[in-house]
């Protein structure tokens, strides 16, 4: 799989002892090694270290991942999972590679076709507004 490769040079690392509380928005290329409680949206690609944790939604241009997401995971130009990755939570992408023993639970909508992808994205932003209105309806709030 071809990933997204305009910029090499990584912008932002967010090392292996690193802990951040709260969303991140970053421009251009990111490394995540440490630990997010918070979603992630950068203009760029993102690589998930094998140590990395994430605890909310990722959103790039590519990913590589090898840590654990525990949320969604939009990356239009491509997804690639290793083996060490788990991703509970959906994931959005053109390209997606999953290596073996990768855990992935979520739905998978990998469409390569840019207007069918665009109408796929769209049909999967409604599906969740409507089960997240769903939820918080059944829970009175």
């Amino acid at each position: 799989m071809a990933l997204h490769t305009d910029d090499f040079s990584i912008n932002t690392l967010v090392g292996p002892d690193a802990f951040i509380s709260g969303d991140l928005k970053i421009n251009g290329f990111i490394r995540v090694d440490g630990d997010i409680d918070g979603n992630l949206e950068t203009t760029g690609n993102v690589i998930i270290g094998e140590k990395a944790r994430i605890r909310g939604n990722v959103t790039a241009v590519s990913a590589v991942i090898g840590g654990i997401i525990e949320g969604d995971v939009v990356a239009p130009e491509g997804i690639k999972l290793f083996s060490t990755a788990s991703v509970l939570g959906d994931v959005i992408t053109k390209r997606l590679q999953v290596a073996n023993e990768c855990l992935l639970q979520g739905q998978c909508i990998s469409v390569k076709d840019n207007e069918q992808f665009s109408v796929a994205m769209e049909n999967w932003q409604n599906e969740k507004a409507i089960r997240q209105k769903s939820i918080l309806l059944s829970t009175g709030n």
